[in-house]
């Protein structure tokens, strides 16, 4: 026997799973203005360090202070997105080589406490972003 599904309250669907509701309506962006926005943000991040931290993984780190400064000034002038490595289009991970070592970087995007996920990455002002940088087999 099925019964018919029955919403949460005065919404249904994701907007009740996510609580949507709590959402401001007035200030809404469209899905390509907000991965522009993410994405701006993720480049400026990257270059400055500004807005967040970064981090290496063990195994960035016990290659030596030069070899993790040389990592960050490879992920800092990164510029090689494509659909493969970039399918959302927000700059937040690519993949690249130092002599025979492959890192990857990441960028997430925490709560201003680091705490808890961000509401909203393209907001600055509730979002702290975390880059880290890791050798491939640390992935």
């Amino acid at each position: 026997m099925t019964a018919p599904l029955q919403p949460f309250g005065s919404l249904a669907g994701i907007e009740a799973a996510i609580g949507a509701d709590s959402m401001s309506k007035g200030r809404t962006m469209s899905v390509i203005s907000r991965t522009d926005r993410i994405r701006e943000l993720n480049d400026a991040f990257r270059k400055t360090l500004q807005g967040g931290q970064c981090l290496f993984t063990p195994g960035v780190s016990d290659l030596g202070i030069p070899f993790s400064m040389t990592a960050l000034a490879a992920v800092s002038s990164f510029s090689e997105f494509t659909t493969d490595n970039d399918p959302y289009g927000e700059h937040d991970f690519g993949a690249f080589q130092i002599g025979e070592e492959r890192l990857f970087w990441k960028i997430d995007y925490y709560d201003l406490s680091l705490e808890f996920g961000s509401n909203d990455p393209a907001d600055p002002a509730q979002t702290k972003r975390v880059l880290t940088i890791m050798l491939a087999e640390e992935y």
